[in-house]
């Protein structure tokens, strides 16, 4: 590092002149406090939290188009077992023969299921998956905030420790400007921001699936 103290009093000390290093470096030194950010309790315990509220979610989901497909080939089965019913009532009594109810029997049998099909459709329409959609939106917004939380905290103790070890620094030139914006802390602050930012974008839209009629948790 090559300067003139008159030219420049006010310096600014990097582990490098390069910059494209400089920045991969940030982001691997980034990404490792995010990992172990991870690893926090809280913020592990929200992330599982978040993975089985989504995890019901897709199995709602599959179940409503599993209902959905068995709905069409059963409503095809009441349609094919109705129209043979009627033709074999219809040749009784052309034959003059005592009209034989038995096949509406069975057509009633499957009316029934696909009646109970419906129903369950419509159960998991209107109730179950939008209750799951919420838990899903409430847990993901939890669990961002808690790494919010996380990160802000280890920043926090990241900056605290940098100028612990700067103090005899300080102590020679008595006034020492540091730019923390700049660094890791810097970085970590600019993620918890974000990720708080869009919590509460997540928490506003599980507001709104709860403000919808018929909504009942």
């Amino acid at each position: 590092m090559t300067f003139e103290i008159s030219r420049t009093p006010t310096l600014e000390a990097v582990a490098t002149g390069d910059d494209l290093q400089l920045e991969t470096e940030l982001k691997a030194r980034t990404a490792a406090v995010i990992e172990e950010a991870d690893q926090q309790g809280d913020v592990r315990a929200a992330a599982e939290m978040l993975a089985a509220s989504r995890e019901r979610l897709v199995h709602l989901r599959r179940a409503e188009r599993r209902l959905s497909e068995y709905g069409k080939e059963v409503e095809e089965k009441v349609t094919a077992l109705r129209e043979s019913a009627l033709d074999a009532l219809i040749a009784t009594a052309v034959a003059g023969e005592k009209p034989e109810f038995k096949p509406l029997t069975e057509v009633g049998t499957w009316e029934s299921r696909a009646r109970a099909i419906s129903r369950a459709i419509q159960r998991l329409v209107e109730t179950l998956l939008p209750v799951a959609e919420w838990t899903a939106l409430r847990e993901e917004s939890h669990w961002m905030m808690a790494k919010s939380r996380a990160l802000e905290q280890m920043a926090q103790e990241r900056a605290e420790k940098l100028l612990g070890q700067m103090r005899d620094a300080v102590m020679e030139e008595m006034v020492l400007p540091v730019d923390l914006s700049k660094g890791v802390s810097g970085a970590l602050l600019g993620q918890a921001a974000e990720l708080r930012s869009r919590a509460i974008q997540i928490s506003e839209n599980a507001d709104r699936i709860e403000k919808m009629p018929g909504f009942r948790r």
